[in-house]
């Protein structure tokens, strides 16, 4: 098989995926006129495609280079957590979203609003823009590598990555800024099919490389215990087992696409209140099959390099990228590996410039959404968002840690607090604004501590005994537990006064 270095034919693939999906969301863009139409596409979406646009979004370069690598070193365990990403979903569409239909909402956070009051919606929209922009800024920079790989030969090496980032947030800027969400959804269909393609196309490889082709490779990892799927395990320090996955994945699947506007607002853009309930359910099974094929490449890629040791497991995939894949499909991978987090990238940049459209400057200017000078202000912060995005990924220090632990760990913070806030919203009639507000702070200070507990037992011994408890706590737990703070400390505060609340979030 022809493999090695990135060639003229890879080249070509790649540059030509990038311009197809910057003209097509420009040519999207074309007939906008006002900010619903921006952020939410007038509500004219099919359930389908806003089904594929939440797969896309939730699946970066860190999903197709990282999760084959957990096959390799482990079995199929990480499934369990996908079962609990189908569950939550599921009560994402019973409990939330007929809640957010109820009104004609274009942000998460009016729905708080509704319920607290202006300063809990405040304090939400800017949580989320806060973390949402730092993790973000961190994906951007994990997809200007393969980038940097393309422009390797041209440009000077201490300019490669700043080059590598700029290439790819001016793009992503140029399509997002025209077409708005809409773009954003259209394109996210394309790259699905881009990455999907080029994960299918690992596998053919993979197993015509095998004697015995698929059924060979399947039956000697069946024999090595690499096809387990089920861990009844229930401690809290394992992230793959029934326990941890269908529980914490569940509740960290509610944070994530109920409780996060980068998800939200594509449910929004739905025609209608079933088919966002069509699409959430759809995500998660699609994901599951996703997740199930980047699994099964990754037992073919623990076939083909007979158990060797990497490194890293992320370096697993990426290998055999560069050194097996022929001319012509090297160049499709490398361009999947762009599409999933450009898929990623776009949609943070609308949301972000919904929530601050919405959320901050109609409260303070006192205009109407159906202002011109809206659409005009939308688009302004659509511009400054993806640039400020960009400009963080410039700022990342290179091979310090991880891209995905910081990922993770930013998010972690905070998506606890705000699925909290919902929830005590939804079922404490007591509670009003400054209980949640405390709530919500007290959690994100609290998840602080538990994301950080190793790091810091690691750097300080002296601190090893009493951060014990939570050194070895998994990530599928972190949303439940800051989630449980936020509505603990509430339901107390909300203890504190005389049970008069906010309006009630009513139900369809």
């Amino acid at each position: 098989m022809s493999g090695g270095r990135f060639g003229v034919v890879d080249l070509a693939v790649v540059v030509l995926y990038l311009a197809a999906t910057t003209g097509f969301g420009l040519w999207l863009g074309r007939n906008q006129s006002n900010a619903r139409d921006y952020f939410v596409a007038d509500r004219s979406l099919p359930w389908w495609a806003v089904c594929f646009s939440i797969v896309a979004a939730e699946t970066s370069a860190l999903t197709f280079i990282s999760i084959p690598g957990l096959a390799y070193v482990g079995n199929f365990g990480f499934l369990q957590v996908v079962a609990g990403y189908v569950v939550g979903r599921i009560a994402i569409a019973m409990v939330l979203l007929p809640r957010y239909f109820d009104g004609e909402l274009v942000t998460a956070y009016a729905l708080l609003e509704t319920r607290f009051g202006k300063e809990t919606r405040r304090f939400t929209s800017v949580v989320f823009m806060v973390t949402r922009a730092m993790a973000d800024s961190v994906r951007v920079f994990a997809t200007a590598i393969p980038i940097a790989l393309i422009i390797g030969p041209v440009v000077p090496r201490q300019y490669l990555m700043p080059s590598a980032i700029l290439i790819l947030g001016a793009l992503t800027i140029l399509y997002t800024y025209q077409g708005g969400m809409r773009a954003v959804v259209w394109t996210e269909l394309v790259q699905t099919g881009v990455y999907l393609t080029g994960g299918l196309a690992a596998a053919l490889l993979l197993g015509r490389s095998a004697p015995g082709g698929w059924s060979g490779i399947l039956s000697h990892a069946g024999a090595a215990g690499k096809l387990q799927v089920l861990d009844f395990y229930t401690g809290f320090d394992r992230p793959h087992t029934v326990f941890a996955g269908v529980i914490g994945g569940a509740f960290l699947s509610m944070a994530s696409h109920g409780a996060d506007q980068t998800i939200v607002q594509r449910l929004l853009s739905s025609r209608s209140l079933k088919d966002a309930q069509r699409a959430i359910i759809g995500s998660g099974l699609a994901v599951f099959v996703q997740m199930t094929l980047f699994l099964v490449v990754g037992i073919g890629l623990w076939s083909f390099y007979a158990g060797r040791e990497f490194a890293k497991p992320d370096d697993i995939f990426p290998t055999y990228i560069v050194e097996q894949m022929p001319h012509g499909l090297l160049g499709l991978i490398v361009a999947a590996i762009v599409a999933a987090t450009m898929s990623t990238h776009s949609g943070a940049i609308n949301s972000l410039a919904a929530t601050t459209t919405h959320d901050i400057y109609l409260p303070l200017s006192g205009r109407e959404e159906d202002d011109p000078r809206t659409y005009r202000a939308g688009r302004l912060f659509a511009l400054i968002w993806g640039v400020v995005l960009t400009g963080g990924a410039l700022l990342y220090p290179e091979g310090k840690v991880p891209v995905v632990v910081v990922a993770l760990s930013i998010a972690s913070f905070t998506q606890g607090a705000l699925l909290g806030a919902f929830f005590l919203g939804i079922y404490n009639r007591r509670a009003v604004q400054r209980d949640a507000i405390l709530g919500m702070s007290l959690g994100i200070l609290a998840m602080a501590f538990v994301v950080f507990a190793k790091p810091l037992a690691a750097a300080y011994p002296a601190l090893a005994g009493p951060l014990g408890p939570f050194v070895n706590i998994a990530w599928p737990w972190y949303v439940l537990i800051g989630m449980t703070i936020t509505v603990g400390v509430g339901s107390l505060a909300a203890l504190t006064h005389d049970g008069r609340r906010a309006t009630p979030l009513t139900n369809r």
